[in-house]
């Protein structure tokens, strides 16, 4: 008798759990959205970043807005954003995102950006003419800014944050031990000086991360303490989604009364709003941080 030869299965990828689960995008707000996306060719994370809240954003009228191509000098390993060498920026751009949000009705707009590092100015004089673009088409419109790190360039930041809008983001992402793997061209105490500052100029601020990457609780408690510390105001706490098979692998799909915990600590520990949940992410319910 001959003895066939015992093939391994290819390593499945983690099935989601029930709670992950999100509503397909419908109905004719989400339509009418879509259509002006489309028509001033803008680009948006809702749509680059794989954003699963996106039906449910789209569909009351909102999105985030991302300026400065759809192309990413970075090369972050949990990331669905396009890395490589970006194109010439559009300097018209500023207008027609000005011009789309005015046609929205947008009462409260995200704008944020890919890195542009080629850049001495990291794109910041487009954040300001942006941000001022907009204040003049919608003077009620408020505005967060979820912006890059600009690496220690704190005139860009400077000028980026200058232009009027009321809450600056900028992304922790994880928690330091997981920096090299999951931000690889980033510096953990480089982002949470740039939330300093930001926070020293006189601006409310923000920022995000993301679990299941593998870090352990006592690790989300300690970056907490350092964002209170750096002066954050706001912090977000979503479930990271593996958006492709070249991205990390998701370590665990954490439970939704963990989410819970980590907003009851983070309040306790002196942030003046959590937004926890698998499924939030930095622009979810961003109307709610101001």
């Amino acid at each position: 008798m001959i003895e066939l030869p015992v093939v391994e299965s290819k390593k499945e990828r983690r099935k989601k759990p029930d709670w992950l689960r999100v509503k397909l995008p419908i109905g004719e707000e989400y339509k009418k959205v879509r259509n002006l996306v489309d028509k001033y060719e803008l680009n948006t994370i809702c749509q680059s970043g794989s954003c699963p809240n996106m039906g449910e954003c789209w569909g009351a009228g909102t999105a985030t807005f991302m300026i400065l191509g759809n192309t990413c000098t970075r090369s972050c390993s949990f990331c669905a954003v396009k890395t490589g060498r970006p194109p010439e920026y559009d300097e018209d751009e500023p207008r027609r995102v000005a011009e789309a949000i005015r046609l929205m009705e947008v009462k409260h707009a995200v704008i944020t950006s890919v890195n542009r590092d080629e850049l001495k100015d990291r794109g910041a004089e487009i954040w300001y003419q942006t941000v001022t673009q907009v204040k003049n088409e919608s003077p009620t419109t408020t505005i967060e800014t979820l912006i890059p790190d600009v690496r220690s360039a704190w005139d860009a930041l400077d000028r980026m944050i200058s232009a009027g809008q009321e809450v600056v983001s900028h992304n922790m992402e994880t928690v330091s031990r997981l920096y090299r793997k999951v931000r690889p061209q980033a510096k953990y105490y480089r982002s949470l000086e740039q939330i300093q500052r930001t926070k020293d100029y006189g601006k409310r601020t923000k920022s995000g991360i993301m679990v299941g990457l593998g870090e352990t609780k006592e690790e989300v408690f300690e970056i907490m303490d350092h964002l209170v510390d750096h002066g954050c105001d706001v912090l977000t706490i979503g479930q990271y989604l593996q958006p492709t098979k070249q991205h990390l692998e998701v370590a665990e799909y954490v439970h939704p009364d963990t989410f819970k915990m980590y907003e009851e600590v983070g309040l306790e520990k002196g942030l003046d709003f959590v937004e926890s949940g698998p499924l939030v992410r930095s622009s979810y319910h961003a109307e709610r941080h101001l």
